[in-house]
């Protein structure tokens, strides 16, 4: 009888064991739906923002790009087949720009955030602090991605031939997912170390330039050391935001892009990681405190 009487209590218990996980996950995707959103809604609202995005590269492709096109030639190697103008070859380097600068762009709004209490609101959730910087990144990628690919739309209008409409088509939107969320944990990583806004133009100019010029993204690496330049070269090799534009350029042709991908991934994994241990109120983050910040 005392058996009997003990079954429903005990089946539900199990049922509330049950219904909370998923409660978790339910309550975890509509956190990163909320922050996905706010984002959305936020870039809807900054027309210049996308304006600007969009300006800056179509600059060098209609302006750089047209001056020197007779001037630096490109020879045939991996991952083309036949000579090709030098507007193509910039076009990778030219999204991964639109990516560097956005995620680059995210860092300051997060220090924004961070400095306006949205961000300390934000990370006193009920949720797992690496799950809220990881929505974060979410909705920092996606609008890279989604300024990327009109940027992309322009270039092809104003007559860069570039080969999307294909199955390596596929292949080239996860290289920019990918080198989005990558160059997206670097901006939540340097946001980590930049205490006041004012400190953000200087870091950004030992970030962006550096990245952006010591890289594929201009002129091929075998022409940097053709031309002696062996300590560019060194630098260019091992730079990641060079990684993730070859990744994109050799998955627009369907091409092997070899190690560039592993490149890549490891370093979102590690960007990403140090900036959650930064985050942490006992470290990095914790630094905020000093200055009068909740703890």
């Amino acid at each position: 009888m005392q058996g009997d009487a003990m079954t429903p209590a005990s089946t539900t218990v199990e049922a509330a064991d049950d219904t909370a996980p998923r409660r978790g996950i339910a309550h975890a995707l509509q956190a990163m739906r909320a922050i996905v959103m706010r984002e959305l809604i936020k870039f809807s609202q900054q027309t210049g923002r996308l304006v600007s995005a969009l300006v800056r590269p179509l600059l060098w492709l209609a302006v750089f790009a047209a001056g020197f096109r007779n001037v630096f030639g490109v020879a045939i190697v991996e991952p083309y087949d036949t000579y090709i103008p030098y507007d193509v070859y910039i076009a990778p380097g030219l999204v991964g720009m639109v990516l560097l600068f956005n995620g680059m762009q995210s860092s300051l709004a997060m220090v924004y955030d961070r400095e306006m209490g949205l961000m300390r609101l934000l990370l006193t959730a009920p949720l797992p602090r690496a799950w809220l910087l990881f929505c974060k990144l979410c909705a920092t990628a996606l609008l890279s991605v989604l300024q990327a690919l009109a940027f992309i739309v322009v270039a092809m209008l104003v007559g860069t031939d570039l080969p999307l409409f294909s199955l390596a088509g596929l292949h080239a939107l996860l290289a920019l997912v990918c080198g989005a969320l990558m160059l997206g944990a670097l901006g939540l990583l340097l946001s980590v170390y930049i205490k006041q806004l004012e400190n953000f133009a200087g870091t950004m100019n030992f970030v962006i330039f550096p990245m952006y010029f010591m890289s594929t993204a201009l002129y091929p690496l075998w022409k940097l050391q053709e031309s002696g330049a062996e300590w560019v070269y060194q630098l260019a090799r091992f730079n990641p935001f060079t990684h993730a534009v070859e990744w994109i350029r050799f998955a627009l042709y369907g091409k092997d892009p070899g190690a560039a991908p592993w490149v890549v991934l490891g370093c979102l994994f590690v960007f990403f990681f140090v900036a959650c241990w930064g985050y942490d109120p006992q470290r990095g983050f914790g630094g905020l405190t000093k200055r009068g910040g909740p703890p």
